[in-house]
């Protein structure tokens, strides 16, 4: 009985001690549970206002809610940080750093990649290189930006397939924008016949380059000459479009293909087919032109052509001796 009255003596000591503590800690309680409703309330404040002022710099809702979500967390963690520190729990607080700084360090090394693009969206989105809508050609593909994430660039191709490019591979990489500055140059590619005088052939294809779809008059159409073909000389057309998409492109290219053929055609100007030519008369050749005049029939016959026999085995004169004997 005496052993179980000691037991009960220790355990009201204890939640004597633990009342008095508790007794002693209620100015921190109410001190740290002010800082922490007024650190819940600075945070949504602290959001609205980093998303009134993200929206003048970046379109982008998956940036701005990224933003505004870690300025709500960052506020919140600090609050809390606060609110341990005054109910003076600090070995509390130093071992929940220790352990985030611990946890972070291995989640950058297991989902590095994923960070590096990540990392890479962010600085896409803030100096916005090109947005939406945009025609690029970055790491062998070519088409139309559908939509941009804090992962990856969606690019729709030509042909309708949908191609999603790291961010970090976009950011790393060459990238050519072809309606950063809505306008693009067309060089088309011609061919004439060498009899034709090139200078005429000029005027001419200037003349044929009027009411091309989205064709800028302002700039001034240029006809150069470019090589000595195998079969024509060939030279380029160079000419100025509005650009906003890829149809703009193929459409501008393709009319002036038309109206160029329709005006070659009108003014009897060849545009030659692969054309060989056999000489025989160089160094040391027999010409051809004597090679068929030889070959043409005479008097209405033609020629025969002799071929002397070769020489078998059989016909030898050692052969033939060798019978007679």
């Amino acid at each position: 009985m005496t052993e179980i009255n000691e037991a009960f003596q220790l355990l009201w000591r204890k939640l004597e001690i633990w009342m008095k503590q508790i007794v002693l800690m209620l100015p921190n309680l109410f001190l740290a549970l002010l800082v922490l409703v007024v650190t819940f309330f600075a945070a949504r404040l602290i959001r609205r206002t980093s998303d009134k002022l993200l929206i003048r710099f970046t379109h982008s809702s998956a940036l701005n809610n990224l933003v505004g979500t870690t300025v709500y967390v960052a506020t919140l963690t600090l609050g809390i940080f606060f609110t341990l520190s005054i109910l003076k729990l600090d070995k509390t607080v130093t071992t929940l750093l220790a352990g985030a700084g611990i946890i972070g360090l291995a989640l950058g090394f297991a989902f590095q990649d994923i960070a590096a693009n990540f990392i890479s969206g962010v600085i896409i989105a803030f100096r916005k290189p090109f947005v939406v809508g945009d025609v690029i050609d970055t790491n062998d593909h070519f088409g139309t930006i559908e939509r941009i994430n804090l992962r990856t660039v969606d690019i729709r191709r030509q042909t309708g397939e949908l191609v999603k490019v790291p961010n970090r591979k976009v950011f790393e990489s060459a990238l050519t924008n072809f309606t950063h500055y809505g306008i693009r140059r067309i060089d088309l590619k011609v061919g004439v016949s060498y009899a034709e005088d090139l200078e005429r052939v000029q005027q001419i294809v200037k003349a044929a380059m009027v009411d091309i779809p989205n064709m800028i008059t302002g700039k001034e159409v240029e006809v150069v000459y470019e090589e000595f073909g195998d079969s024509s000389i060939n030279f380029l057309v160079r000419y100025w479009i509005q650009y906003k998409r890829q149809t703009d492109f193929v459409y501008a290219k393709s009319e002036a293909i038309i109206k160029i053929k329709k005006a070659f055609d009108a003014h009897k100007v060849e545009i030659p087919f692969p054309i060989t030519t056999l000489n025989f008369g160089v160094k040391g050749g027999r010409d051809l032109s004597i090679e068929l005049k030889d070959g043409l029939p005479q008097n209405g016959h033609p020629t025969e052509l002799k071929v002397k026999p070769q020489e078998t085995a059989d016909d030898s004169p050692e052969n033939k001796e060798a019978a007679e004997e």
